[in-house]
C-alpha cells in the first residue's frame, strides 16, 4: 500500500510523495528505502526509459495520458527526483541524470522499446503542456530527435502482423516492408550517432 501511494498511483500526480500517514511530506527512511529498491527493480527491467514533465498536464489530462500508456503495457510514475537519483544508480536510468529536475514523470516499457515513444510524441500533438525531455531505450541515450524518429518505428506488435501476412506473399513484399523498417531503424541510429559525436566535441 505504501509503495503504491508512493510510486504515483494516486490520483493527483503532483502530490505523489506526500506522507500517506501523516500529510506532512516527510517519509520514514524504511518507506524511503522501499520506494527506492522499487524503483530500482523497475528502471534495471525496462527496455525504455522517457523522462518527460508534466507540470502543466491538468488532471483530466494526466489520467487520459496514463490511460493510454497503461493499455500499451507501459508504466507511467511519477517521482521525488531525490529518490530517482538513488533508484538510478546501476541501471540505465542514471544516464538521464542530467534531466532530473522539476516535476518529473517517467514511462517504462518491458517489453516494446517503441510503445512509450509513440504515445507519448503522439499525445504531445494534442497537449503541448506535456515535455517529453530525454530517454534511454535498450542503453542508448536519446535525446527528442531521436524519440521522435523511433515513434515512427512500427512496434513489435505491428511489426509481427505485417510479417505474419506477407509469410504467403511474394518474396518483393516482404522485402519491401523490411527495407522500410530498416530505413527507419538507421534514422535513429544515425540520430544517436550526431548526438553521441555532438556531445564529445
Amino acid at each position: 500500500m505504501v509503495e503504491n501511494a508512493l510510486l504515483g498511483q494516486i490520483r493527483n500526480p503532483h502530490s505523489a510523495f506526500r506522507n500517506v500517514k501523516g500529510g506532512n511530506g516527510i517519509l520514514k527512511r524504511s518507506e524511503k528505502e522501499k520506494v527506492v529498491e522499487a524503483l530500482h527493480d523497475k528502471f534495471s527491467r525496462a527496455r525504455a526509459l522517457l523522462l518527460t514533465d508534466f507540470r502543466g498536464l491538468n488532471m483530466s489530462a494526466m489520467n487520459e495520458l496514463r490511460s493510454q500508456l497503461r493499455d500499451a503495457s507501459v508504466e507511467f510514475r511519477v517521482v521525488k527526483n531525490t529518490l530517482m537519483t538513488r533508484a538510478a544508480e546501476g541501471t540505465d536510468m542514471a544516464l538521464l541524470k542530467e534531466h532530473f529536475s522539476g516535476p518529473c514523470g517517467v514511462a517504462l516499457s518491458y517489453e516494446d522499446p517503441v510503445a512509450p515513444a509513440t504515445i507519448l510524441m503522439k499525445f504531445c500533438e494534442a497537449n503541448s503542456a506535456l515535455e517529453v525531455k530525454a530517454g534511454v531505450v535498450e542503453s542508448q541515450v536519446l535525446d527528442l530527435s531521436g524519440i521522435k524518429r523511433l515513434s515512427k518505428l512500427p512496434s513489435q506488435e505491428v511489426l509481427f502482423t505485417q510479417l505474419l501476412s506477407l509469410m504467403n506473399a511474394p518474396v518483393t513484399g516482404l522485402v519491401r516492408v523490411l527495407s522500410g523498417v530498416l530505413r527507419n531503424f538507421i534514422g535513429v541510429v544515425e540520430a544517436i550517432k550526431r548526438q553521441k559525436e555532438g556531445a564529445d566535441n
